[in-house]
């Protein structure tokens, strides 16, 4: 393995979250007499995190620009709902994509360093990552909240560069959108694609990736 270090994205690249997130998404406009949403529209709003994806929901539902959803009076009442909502979720229709598991296992046996960076509340980070029993197999969970910023600022790369001692060249970031890849060109280190995640329904191809890979199987065999 040519890299001492790799971080991963969590949902759409470590476990495919997208149907419990809708599943929440409508429990809560249906708490509000707002009608539902597709699951298409929750794939494509994923990836600045679950606080923006309710505010686009409630802007479309509500045909309203998102900036007046952001700064409403209601939507600290709407967000707390959801986060009930969501916390009931969490888990129950989430799946890990194929390999996931055992790559991981492998990478951890053979001394590589593993992180989570992802724009996901950290509430629902551990809940989602516990619920899969995938906890044990990570050396340090970066969170949306965990920083002041969040992706496609590179300081959670960094962090994790720093805490492990490892370099950028021997750093590896790996995700399913144009946010991760961002992320890891502002952070200086390679970065590699998966194909099936949500990318805000781009294709992966277009965002300029190191590698595309067909899955969790080709980060064991490089």
């Amino acid at each position: 393995m040519p890299f001492d270090l790799v971080l991963f994205d969590l949902d759409g690249t470590l476990i495919e979250t997208a149907p419990e997130i809708a599943d929440a998404v409508n429990d809560t406009l249906a708490r509000f007499q707002l009608p539902a949403v597709s699951q298409q529209q929750v794939n494509d709003w994923i990836g600045h995190g679950t606080r923006e994806l309710l505010i686009q929901a409630l802007a479309f539902t509500g045909n309203t620009p998102a900036e007046t959803v952001r700064h409403a009076d209601s939507f600290r009442l709407i967000e707390a709902e959801f986060s009930v909502f969501y916390a009931r979720r969490c888990g129950t229709r989430s799946r890990l994509y194929p390999r996931v598991r055992e790559t991981l296992q492998a990478l951890r046996a053979s001394g590589v360093k593993l992180a989570v960076v992802t724009n996901k509340e950290g509430r629902y980070t551990e809940t989602v990552l516990r619920s899969h029993d995938l906890l044990p197999l990570f050396d340090r969970i970066i969170s949306g909240d965990t920083l002041p910023v969040k992706k496609p600022d590179p300081a959670g790369i960094h962090d994790c560069m720093q805490r492990f001692g490892v370099a950028r060249e021997r750093t590896l970031f790996v995700g399913d959108s144009s946010i991760d890849v961002a992320t890891a060109r502002n952070a200086g280190v390679t970065v590699w694609a998966l194909p099936y995640g949500y990318n805000m329904g781009q294709p992966i191809e277009a965002c300029g990736a190191d590698r595309v890979i067909p899955d969790f199987s080709a980060l064991s065999t490089s």
